[in-house]
């Protein structure tokens, strides 16, 4: 099962980048999680569109805030996900972000708020942050992620969304 990982789009209204990660680089995902920061509820009706599984993040509007809960546990080809955006500073964020579904047995954690992409392993549970769509405080460079879940095993890319001639194209990093 491929499922796409989109955090922290920081959008008003819906843009041709956000057009183009729902539409084409997500195009053969069968589920697309997004871990908040959508911030207008232009956007959030755009998303569910294409049915996105959303968690509020802390720079949402009061639309988008009401619309949306903190966190969600979502079943996905037999592996439990927790989905949340994430608070405070980046150190230490992944640690909360464990502790706030210590009472829950998940397999992976989404999740977004500190604009940096990260795939790894920590206290038996796998994190995954797909870094930003709309802007890195670390980089320049948008990203979004796909995670795979195939024969019992998770996997996760991080893709770069790059400009060339004008288009926008997404490459694996």
């Amino acid at each position: 099962m491929k499922i796409g990982v989109v955090s922290d789009t920081h959008l008003r209204i819906p843009n041709e980048v956000l057009d183009f990660i729902l539409e084409e680089v997500f195009r053969d995902a069968s589920m697309i999680l997004h871990a908040g920061d959508i911030i207008g509820r232009k956007v959030l009706d755009r998303l569910e569109e294409r049915e996105v599984i959303a968690v509020c993040g802390n720079m949402d509007d009061f639309e988008v805030a009401e619309a949306l809960p903190q966190t969600r546990i979502i079943s996905a080809a037999g592996k439990s996900i927790g989905l949340i955006h994430g608070w405070g500073a980046k150190d230490g964020l992944e640690n909360r972000i464990i502790e706030k579904f210590a009472d829950e047995k998940l397999d992976l954690i989404v999740y977004g708020h500190s604009h940096v992409p990260l795939w790894t392993r920590l206290s038996n549970v796998y994190l995954f942050n797909p870094g930003s769509a709309s802007q890195n405080r670390y980089s320049d460079q948008a990203t979004v992620g796909l995670i795979d879940i195939t024969n019992d095993t998770i996997s996760a890319k991080i893709l770069t969304l790059q400009k060339s001639a004008g288009k926008r194209f997404a490459t694996i990093s």
